[in-house]
């Protein structure tokens, strides 16, 4: 039976393990989201943690501080904070994609407005670096921090990529490393340094975090073009109607002949898009096979992910992580 249809799936497995610690996020999040004077705060910011996500950045971080014997409640604070990350960027990426729906609900944006998403985005990021400056670890907030300017960064070079056909997928490798691996492989690196783990264990949590966010992001894109809309809480095609560059349309465009290029030009440099253009995009993207390419660079990823744990120790959180990163490919498989 493969993964996607488990009866208990890995991160389901995960929450388990780590109910209590779990537990203890949440009650510190809704305790450092709260706010005196500007209520509209925890407002804006429950509409979306509490929204249903599977909380697998703060799981990387309990995960990666349990594989490596930590004992104590730091791992609580670091969790929390890579939620609070998580959760201002999700604020801020949708007033910039201009989103109207996030995990099957309406996004903040539309409910209240940009400001306020904005504004509380800001304000996450503040009680984030809070929260990690409590653990008393000046590694723990160099990490954290440069993930931070990463991620902002990505986000700007995805602004300048999104829709400039020479994109090539190492710039989208950039983004993706930007936008999504480098809060996953912060999460997973934390977890090893307040637990004091050998350099070469906590450097095999960064190098699982990396690789497993970039096998995720991946598949998530190609979920855009291949998923189904009750469990993605997207519907398919969205980031062609954004005008996305992501790496199934990066690998169509490279393949394209003057006829096929014109369409890539006019649909997503320029944004004239008509009825039945995402149709001819999965169309052309199914002539070039780019769908199954991108799959298989999924793959590669995830495998490279499961090659990392190999110095970690025999741990029954190691398999877990194993498992997780397979359940990552096989919602496309």
């Amino acid at each position: 039976m493969g993964l996607d249809h488990a009866a208990i799936k890995p991160h389901e497995q995960m929450a388990e393990r780590f109910d209590g610690k779990l537990t203890a996020v949440n009650a510190l999040i809704a305790e450092r989201m709260a706010s005196r004077h500007a209520p509209r705060i925890p407002q804006v910011t429950a509409h979306l943690v509490e929204a249903g996500g599977k909380r697998l950045r703060p799981m990387l971080t309990l995960a990666a501080a349990d594989l490596s014997g930590y004992v104590g409640d730091h791992d609580v604070r670091l969790a929390a904070t890579v939620e609070f990350i998580h959760t201002a960027t999700l604020l801020h990426d949708d007033v910039v994609d201009e989103s109207a729906q996030r995990r099957g609900r309406a996004t903040a944006n539309l409910l209240w407005d940009n400001k306020s998403s904005v504004l509380v985005g800001d304000y996450l990021f503040s009680r984030a670096f809070q929260l990690m400056v409590e653990t008393g670890s000046l590694r723990v907030l160099d990490i954290l921090a440069n993930a931070s300017a990463t991620i902002a960064e990505g986000e700007v070079l995805q602004l300048t990529a999104a829709r400039d056909l020479a994109t090539t997928e190492d710039i989208y490798l950039q983004v993706v490393r930007g936008k999504t691996a480098a809060l996953f492989s912060a999460a997973t690196e934390v977890g090893g340094v307040i637990a004091a783990a050998p350099e070469v264990q906590t450097r095999a949590l960064f190098d699982y975090g990396d690789a497993l966010g970039i096998g995720f992001q991946i598949v998530d894109d190609l979920l855009d073009f291949r998923g189904d809309t009750a469990a993605t809480g997207k519907n398919i095609g969205d980031d062609f109607r954004e005008r996305k560059l992501t790496l199934p349309i990066i690998k169509a465009v490279a393949a394209a002949d003057a006829t096929e290029r014109a369409f890539w030009q006019r649909t997503i440099e320029k944004g004239d898009q008509r009825d039945g253009d995402l149709e001819q995009a999965i169309a052309l993207m199914h002539a070039h096979r780019t769908l199954d390419a991108t799959q298989a660079d999924a793959l590669a990823w995830i495998a490279r992910a499961k090659d990392a744990l190999a110095p970690l120790p025999d741990h029954p959180v190691r398999q877990m992580l194993a498992d997780l990163a397979d359940y990552v490919v096989a919602r496309v498989s």
